[in-house]
């Protein structure tokens, strides 16, 4: 499976915490990608930086049509 190998990529990254992977209830073709970084640098300059994502768009960019959006967030609160 393309996510499998794509995920051991994402998780190799300097400031990866951790992704989610969830898929619609009402809608079962949308799918939510929940990754979690220690700074939006390490997202957007490390990873989206690097020669490790080229590989990941080979293998996930495949799938959607048309680019998601990524929007960073910050927590502001936990259970």
């Amino acid at each position: 499976m393309a996510f499998t190998e794509a995920k051991l990529i994402i998780a190799s990254m300097p400031g990866f915490l951790g992704l989610t992977l969830s898929r619609g209830i009402e809608n079962e073709s949308e799918y939510l990608l929940l990754v979690e970084w220690e700074s939006v640098e390490a997202h957007e300059l490390g990873f989206r930086g690097s020669p490790e994502y080229e590989r990941w768009r080979e293998l996930l960019h495949r799938f959607y049509e048309p680019f998601p959006v990524v929007t960073h967030f910050a927590p502001i609160a936990a259970s």
